[in-house]
């Protein structure tokens, strides 16, 4: 390399340290909060970004150069012995303190004759062999600072400036080859004297690390991840650059009259290398991970990564805020996709409600976990964040708890985490496993358990809007049937009226008869909707009901329409209601079922037994719905397909009476090919027969 060419490095070589070393003191005291330590290390940083501009400056300007370099040299090593001493102090012993102290006054004489020898009329003194000397005898007791303060740290203290040691001790070792090549070869490698601002600004990151970590210095240095990362990825792909420009010159030299066709196929090859290295998905996520892992105390930017959950939460791109609210945790780990599962009211399992990114009717997952499952339990008592891989492992870790058959049958779900809303789990998520490297960390699960909190909350607050809207529709409902009883008294009044002067009409007995019967009926049903309307409804009373005869009754109640409903009871129960009432929600369930199915169709009434208790399934080949219909708008009031024929409150109704029974309620409908409504309940034991109704079933039996 020709002289221009090295003047032109050297420039740019302590520009850059000039710059790096400004850059760190800006960083520095901005952040520092007022102890003497990190005071020190701002003074270094600041004369070593002086030392770097000035000897930029002076490079190549021979009648600047031996002046302004004794002085800048000089000044950077008295004042890194001087930080060193400062930084390390009870670290660093006495007469090692004492000896750098007198090390630095000694240095700083010699200087002072090296540069009064520069004036007319005094003994010419040797300057470079001067400096060589001094910076040898300071490089090695760089060194011995930095090993005494590094050797007598405690182990903490070790960890935090592990980074400070390597960078310091490298610009002190760099120093101390170079000025013993200075002393063996008579003077300083033009080569080497321009490379070393380079290598001085490396150390830059190194100190920056350690200033972060230790916080004896008082500096509370912040660098975002975003900088360090783009910032390393510039320096790697500059030194791929370089290692290429040198690998193609060889090729060129090396391959004769090839040799430039060699040259450039050689650096489109690395072109293409380089494109692909930076577009790697997997190499930035290992390179994210490695610098989150060495050069700062979190795993994550907390700051970003709230940011961004609260974002994406409260975003409209998503109709449903439980399938976002899966998405925003799902991006904090760059999971590709997650489920979640809600206990709803009343309901004694976990209900599958979203899924992201696919939706609920591609997946392979049960719709409900019941409660007493062993990971709902275990999630309910514990409030843990489970690894499914650990628990595969190890299941001893989860007191050894069995592990779901569909958790066993989805390998790519990872984790585990409950939603708590005031210490109850309302819910869990189910993620899938994020990208490698991946490793589930104390600081994934507090942050898991955290953002969980908020998401409980929020899917908490949205639902209570819904009620909300829901209870001011029931208000306009009640206002509606206002309405409604003012006609209806006025219908019964009339009714009313025809009983009383039927005796003055009667001409044939039976057939009045039959009709007055019928009208008092009315009048009766009629009061008794006033009254139900009104609020007027005496407390509900539960008694035992025999289940297959409450079926068999509301069956006869729908014979009137086709197709007629089918009853089989594969075994009866008995459980705790309202007769009257369970009657009509299972003649709504009929109703509806020969609403949805033609009259050459099927409806099939089934009464069983299941371990959960007894069931009731009524089965249509009708139309059927969708599944989103089933899932979203079933069971809201006042959402009906029937137009202005349905107010969309009986499925509503159904549900709520049956959870208020303490059973639950379970769809399954295929669109073209039938549905299957069906409710359990709790059973109980049958009540014993009188002996009168003993009796009379003997009797009965005899006949």
């Amino acid at each position: 390399m020709d002289t221009s060419s090295l003047t032109t490095f050297g420039t740019m070589s302590y520009g850059a340290a000039a710059f790096a070393f400004a850059a760190l003191t800006v960083l520095m005291v901005v952040s520092w909060r007022g102890a003497a330590r990190g005071l020190a290390l701002i003074a270094a940083a600041a004369v070593t970004a002086c030392w770097g501009a000035i000897l930029a400056f002076g490079t190549g300007r021979d009648a600047l150069s031996m002046s302004v370099t004794v002085i800048a040299e000089t000044l950077l090593d008295c004042t890194w012995i001087a930080a060193l001493v400062v930084l390390g102090g009870a670290a660093v012993k006495r007469p090692v303190r004492n000896a750098a102290i007198a090390l630095c006054v000694l240095v700083c004489l010699v200087m002072i004759l090296a540069l009064a020898a520069l004036g007319p009329g005094v003994a010419r003194i040797d300057q470079v062999r001067v400096l060589s000397l001094s910076q040898l005898l300071v490089s090695t007791c760089g060194l011995v600072l930095l090993e005494q303060l590094y050797r007598n740290s405690t182990r903490p203290g070790r960890k935090s400036i592990r980074y400070f040691t390597v960078g310091v001790a490298l610009m002190f070792a760099y120093d101390l080859f170079m000025y013993s090549q200075a002393e063996l070869m008579k003077g300083v490698a033009p080569e080497t004297w321009s490379a070393r601002g380079a290598l001085f600004a490396f150390a830059v990151p190194l100190i920056a690390q350690s200033a972060q970590r230790t916080r004896d210095w008082s500096i509370d240095v912040f660098v975002s991840r975003q900088v360090v990362f783009y910032t390393s990825a510039f320096l790697l792909a500059g030194a791929y650059v370089v290692v290429v420009a040198v690998c193609g010159y060889y090729v060129r030299e090396l391959g004769g009259e090839w040799g430039r066709v060699g040259q450039l196929v050689f650096f489109a090859a690395s072109a293409v290398v380089l494109a692909g290295l930076m577009s790697s998905a997997t190499l930035r996520r290992h390179a994210a991970v490695f610098i989150s892992k060495h050069f700062y105390r979190n795993k994550y930017d907390y700051r970003l990564e709230w940011l961004r959950f609260i974002q994406t939460l409260s975003s409209m791109e998503e109709a449903d805020v439980r399938r976002t609210a899966v998405r925003a945790i799902a991006q904090i780990f760059d999971s590709p996709g997650g489920v979640l599962f809600l206990r709803e009211d009343g309901e004694h399992r976990f209900v599958l409600r979203a899924a992201w990114p696919e939706s609920l009717d591609t997946l392979a997952i049960p719709e409900a976990v019941p409660a007493n499952d062993d990971l709902a339990e275990f999630l309910v008592r514990k409030q843990w964040i489970v690894d499914l891989q650990e628990l595969r492992a190890s299941p001893e870790v989860y007191g050894n708890i069995a592990v779901p058959q569909w958790l066993l049958d989805t390998p790519s779900l990872r984790i585990v985490a409950p939603l708590l809303q005031l210490d109850e789990v309302v819910g869990f998520i189910c993620l899938c496993e994020p990208p490698p490297p991946f490793q589930l960390t104390y600081e994934d699960r507090d942050l898991l358990k955290t953002v969980g909190r908020h998401v409980a909350t929020h899917i908490a607050q949205d639902d209570a809007s819904r009620r909300l809207a829901e209870s001011r529709q029931f208000e306009a409902y009640n206002r509606l049937t206002a309405f409604m009883m003012h006609d209806l008294k006025n219908s019964v009044a009339q009714l009313k009226l025809i009983v009383d002067n039927s005796v003055r009409h009667k001409r044939n007995p039976e057939f009045v008869d039959d009709a007055i019967e019928t009208i008092r009926n009315t009048v009766e049903r009629m009061s008794k909707l006033i009254e139900q309307l009104r609020g007027q409804r005496a407390a509900e009373v539960l008694e035992a009901v025999d289940l297959a005869a409450t079926v068999h009754k509301a069956a006869r109640r729908c014979a009137d329409r086709r197709p007629q409903p089918q009853v089989s009871v594969i075994e009866d129960s008995v459980v705790m209601a309202n007769e009257e009432r369970l009657t009509a929600v299972i003649e709504h369930l009929l109703r509806n079922a020969q609403d949805a199915t033609s009259e050459t169709g099927s409806i099939i009434v089934t009464v069983e037994r299941t371990a959960a208790g007894a069931r009731v399934a009524v089965t249509d080949t009708g139309c059927g719905m969708e599944p989103d219909f089933v899932r979203d708008r079933l069971f809201r009031p006042f959402d009906s397909t029937k137009g202005s024929k349905g107010m969309g409150i009986g499925a509503y109704q159904v549900r709520e009476y049956v959870h208020s029974l303490g059973g639950s309620v379970e769809v399954r409908s295929t669109p073209g090919i039938g549905t299957t409504f069906s409710f359990t309940l709790p059973c109980v034991e049958r009540p014993r027969a009188s002996a009168e109704e003993q009796e009379a079933a003997r009797v009965s039996d005899r006949n």
